[in-house]
């Protein structure tokens, strides 16, 4: 049901507040599934492992964390804009350091933000997955976040549910060969289906803006 009112979110008995690219809406809540796959059991013990470690800091490294959190905007599904708290910059950090295979740091880094893809061009069939970017070859030191979704119908045209597919080496030059990966993990790419791909710069435990783009399998 669509809503006109004051900015809302969350869920209330049996009713949950959320939006889209239409505006508010209220629906019925939903209780998740929980499929326990190796991907989200992986994700689950970095958290465990990151509340471990932030107890072990010292409170001058925590501050450290809290100073670098109020730098790192974000914004919630709503649009609206917030920063970290100190735990919240430990986690986002070494969250990213960990799916890039970097050691995890106890001490807050400077804030380095890396340069964005320019362009992207994907190729797509049922036998080729390959993604162009520029600029080529990535600065030195970074590597690019490769997500993707399942495969879609082909009259999709919104995706929220992009995961990991794989991560550059640093400073790899262009295109990047998913095909492999993508199979294994999703299946073989089907003719006539869409896949959303969104791509991030990575360079020090930070990101930058997502580049995001859909294709349908030819």
């Amino acid at each position: 049901m669509k809503y006109l009112g004051p900015t809302q979110s969350g869920s209330e008995n049996g009713t949950t507040a959320s939006r889209n690219r239409f505006g508010q809406y209220f629906r019925r809540r939903a209780v998740p599934v929980q499929p326990r796959t190796v991907a989200q059991l992986n994700q689950r013990a970095r958290m465990t492992t990151n509340a471990a470690g932030w107890r072990a800091l010292t409170d001058a490294q925590r501050a450290g964390w809290l100073s670098l959190g109020l730098m790192m905007g974000r914004s919630d599904s709503l649009g609206q804009a917030y920063d970290l708290n100190g735990f919240l910059a430990y986690c986002s950090v070494n969250n990213n350091k960990l799916a890039a295979g970097d050691a995890v740091v106890s001490d807050a880094p400077a804030l380095a933000t890396p340069g964005d893809l320019t362009t992207a061009t994907i190729t797509l069939t049922a036998a080729a997955f390959s993604i162009a970017y520029t600029a080529t070859p990535l600065g030195t030191g970074v590597r690019l976040f490769i997500r993707v979704s399942p495969q879609r119908s082909a009259g999709r045209k919104f995706n929220g549910d992009y995961r990991l597919l794989a991560v550059t080496a640093a400073a790899a030059a262009s295109p990047y060969n998913a095909l492999a990966a993508y199979t294994a993990r999703f299946g073989v790419p089907v003719v006539g289906n869409r896949l959303f791909i969104s791509l991030q710069t990575y360079f020090g435990g930070f990101l930058g803006s997502p580049f995001n783009v859909a294709q349908v399998v030819a």
